[in-house]
């Protein structure tokens, strides 16, 4: 095996390592940028309520509001055993951060912090494709 081999054989690890640790890390991460991304969905559509619509309409859509305001603050305290005041205070989240971390140390170390920086970046485009592909919902 020659020396191409070899990095080639490391940067896949790498790779994998990465998008391992990130997946989840992120599973964690996502509920605290969820909710404050649909607390300003919900001020949005509260605004757009006001005066666009007949009486009996919104009605309506202020039940779809309430239920939407529902679903946030029960996501909200979910997140809760996650953070207490700011802090993270669950032990497998704190684990996650730290392993992301230093896989990303061990990536720049191997690969240099280009290389660090292209591993990011397939990440998150292979994320927003499966996003994208994603027609179940």
């Amino acid at each position: 095996m020659n020396n191409q081999d070899v990095k080639n054989l490391k940067k896949r690890y790498c790779i994998w390592l990465y998008k391992i640790a990130k997946e989840v890390f992120d599973k964690y991460e996502r509920k605290f940028t969820q909710v404050d991304i649909d607390k300003d969905i919900l001020a949005e559509m509260e605004k757009e309520l006001l005066g666009l619509y007949l009486p009996h309409e919104k009605e309506v859509l202020q039940r779809h509001i309430n239920d939407f305001e529902s679903y946030i603050e029960n996501k909200e305290k979910s997140c809760s055993e996650f953070r207490n005041q700011g802090k993270k205070i669950n032990p497998d989240f704190i684990f996650s951060e730290i392993k992301l971390n230093a896989v990303e140390k061990i990536i720049a170390k191997e690969l240099g912090r280009k290389g660090l920086e292209e591993i990011k970046s397939l990440y998150e485009r292979e994320m927003i494709e499966r996003i994208l592909k994603n027609t179940e919902h």
